[in-house]
């Protein structure tokens, strides 16, 4: 591939000054070899960093069970929290039709695809039962554990559905589970009732896990070629290895953000200029809060999609409490584009536009945006990714696990725990229990 994904921190100029970045060398060279060497806080938990450059078996078995719920299912409902279905579901999000759901089963060429077990609304589950009643259904869930509350109450639920609706027997191989390949309750009850299985490898951590089957079986089943998504990733394990911050992005990335919390900058905004970006920020929102967020210290990552939130939340950033940076998503090759026409009477004043895309119309907002909140003393980043394919995906997904792994160490954090997430299921469990 000709081009990567770049980093332009030109617009951070005014705040970090290049002498910093000289400084903080050391400490990136110090990171790396933590985690290269598996030297650091939470080195167990980093298989994350080489899988893509492993042989898996399980790719095929992914694959072809893709290929059997193609075939055998109109809705596929995938049943996961936080890292089980987010990473899955920005792929489908960024890389599909936007209103993939909807479209004739003809144009879609595999199932409706619907995420549950990440939330306990009875109102949802109940109005996604009334949409998939009379379908014929397959289901992936995906737990580690299988006692993660919001996905083992869905999945109880939509077991006993599967087994009202086929019988136990045809349930069961309507049934998929990603779990651990060795323990845990899930895993039990797969053993017990004969499911097909993948397995979630225990040396990643679950919002490092959308390049294992977690990640892989709803994208294939989407139509997302996983083989192209490894290979980005791939790709991005050879870029993000360089150590030298001016030839590494990620790395570069990671020391910034670092230089801008260390002078007050404490919250994040991760900006979009596309709708389909929400569910990866909303992956990359876990990744580092969980990564990060712990010992008192971190940044806070929020995400914002504009143009539309210019207009409830621009205010504040351009003139609200200065603790913030931003750093822009943008896609340089669009996947469709429109061209404005002219109009004879031009009755909303718009024929200045004519002949314009909307690509560059949308990128002259980026631009002018960037520009008044630098000069509203907010720091500016920006991520260019060549085009929305899967290849660039797999690279995009690589960038921020590589960063963010490099980014916690800077810091002085575990970026592979999150203990603080148990003190909520704790509380939750022992009030149930009451």
């Amino acid at each position: 591939m000709g081009k990567n994904i770049a980093l332009d921190d030109g617009y951070t100029s005014d705040f970090i000054q290049p002498h910093e970045l000289e400084y903080i060398q050391p400490e990136i060279d110090t990171a790396h070899r933590l985690l290269h060497e598996e030297r650091g806080a939470g080195k167990e938990f980093t298989g994350w960093l080489d899988w893509p450059r492993r042989d898996h078996a399980e790719l095929l078995r992914v694959k072809k069970l893709a290929r059997q719920i193609r075939e055998n299912a109109e809705v596929f409902i995938v049943v996961g929290i936080g890292g089980s279905y987010l990473g899955a579901r920005s792929a489908l999000e960024l890389m599909n039709h936007t209103f993939f759901n909807q479209l004739v089963p003809e144009k879609r060429q595999g199932p409706a695809i619907y995420f549950a077990g990440h939330h306990m609304s009875a109102a949802f589950f109940s109005h996604l039962l009334d949409v998939v009643r009379e379908k014929e259904i397959m289901l992936n869930v995906i737990s580690k554990s299988g006692t993660t509350l919001e996905t083992a109450l869905a999945f109880r639920v939509l077991r006993r559905f599967m087994e009202n609706k086929y019988g136990r027997v045809e349930a069961r191989k309507r049934i998929i589970v990603t779990t651990d390949p060795e323990k845990g309750l899930l895993k039990e009850l797969t053993d017990r009732e004969g499911y097909p299985t993948l397995t979630i490898p225990g040396s990643i951590g679950g919002r490092y896990s959308v390049l294992t089957a977690v990640g892989l079986l709803p994208m294939s089943v989407g139509g997302v070629d996983v083989d192209a998504v490894l290979a980005g990733a791939r790709a991005g394990y050879q870029l993000y290895s360089v150590q030298k911050l001016r030839e590494n992005p990620a790395y570069r990335y990671a020391a910034v953000r670092n230089l801008l919390y260390r002078k007050g900058k404490r919250l994040e905004l991760l900006v979009s200029y596309e709708p389909s970006f929400y569910y990866f920020i909303e992956w990359w929102k876990q990744l580092f809060g969980e990564s990060e967020g712990k010992d008192q210290k971190g940044i806070f990552p929020v995400g914002m999609n504009f143009t539309t939130d210019l207009h409830s939340l621009g205010q504040y950033v351009q003139d609200g409490y200065r603790n913030l940076f931003a750093t822009t998503l943008w896609i340089e090759q669009p996947q469709t584009d429109l061209v404005v026409q002219e109009e004879e009477t031009d009755p909303d004043q718009l024929n200045y536009l004519a002949g314009r895309s909307w690509h560059e119309i949308n990128a002259r907002a980026c631009a002018g945006t960037m520009l008044a909140h630098t000069s509203g003393r907010v720091p500016n980043l920006k991520i260019s990714i060549p085009e929305i394919t899967p290849y660039f995906y797999g690279q995009l997904v690589y960038f921020f696990q590589k960063a963010c792994a490099i980014s916690g160490y800077l810091l002085g954090v575990n970026p592979f725990d999150q203990p603080g997430v148990e003190a909520y299921k704790k509380n939750m469990m022992d009030l149930l229990q009451q």
